[in-house]
Formats: C-alpha cells, structure tokens, sequence
C-alpha cells in the first residue's frame, strides 16, 4: 500500500511517498502554497500517480504534548484532505521533523538557500519513515 506523507506547513508543504511494501519512504517535491484549490490539485496529481490509499501529515504537538493553534491548522487541513480524497489522513506527531531535517542537510554541506527549497520534503520524509518503523513495520 503507498502511504503518502505530508509535512504542512503557511507557506510550504513538503511530500514524501513510500515503496509499495511499505518500507522505505522518498521524499517527492515541495509545493508551494498559492490557495486551496491550488494546493489540493498538487497533492491529487501525486495520490493519483502513486495510487494512494493512505495520508500522514506531521502533527505539530507542543514539546509538553499538548496542541496549539498550529495543530488546529494541520487538523483542517486533513479534514479537507479525507474529504477531497475519500482516503483515510492520519495525524502523526511530527515534533522536531523539521529541526532534524535542517540538520541532515547541513551536514550534507547544503547551503542556506538549497535548504529552503527541501527542508519541507525532507521533513516529510522524516514524517513517513517514522510512521511506518513504529506501525506498518512493527
């Protein structure tokens, strides 16, 4: 089954994709937000390209585990997501994902500049990988 991962974010949303056994997780693109409508047909392009059956968004939680405002956020978005898409959108605690892929790509020698531009995929990635060793790959 091909899961895709989602890392969301105001102005960015990053997309990682895993194999068809559920192992390994690639990161895809990111888009860049314009609107709604803009963003939903991104994302359907990759769901309908990789047959997608399921979705996991990072899920924002406080370092103390509660929610805040961003979490209500993701937690909108999904909805619109299991609405558009008549798929299931699992909310994954996704604490630090982005912080972690900043600091693969600086280790990786990457520039300020080239960061931007895949921080978010590779944060979606980081997203599904989790997701899939602590429960598909039990």
């Amino acid at each position: 089954m091909r899961i895709l991962g989602i890392d969301y974010g105001s102005k960015r949303i990053g997309l990682s994709v895993c194999d068809e056994l559920g192992i390994t997780a690639q990161g895809l693109t990111t888009i860049t937000r314009k609107n709604r409508e803009h963003d939903m047909e991104a994302i359907g392009r990759f769901i309908k390209e990789y047959s997608v059956e399921k979705i996991v968004i990072g899920f924002p939680l406080r370092l103390d585990g509660t929610e805040g405002i961003q979490c209500e956020k993701v937690s909108g978005f999904a909805r619109i997501l299991e609405s558009r898409f008549s798929i299931p959108v699992i909310k994954w605690d996704e604490t630090l994902s982005t912080k972690e892929a900043e600091g693969v790509l600086i280790e990786a020698n990457m520039n300020r500049k080239k960061r931007k531009k895949v921080v978010d995929k590779v944060a979606a990635v980081i997203i599904l990988r989790e997701y899939l060793d602590r429960v598909e790959n039990r």
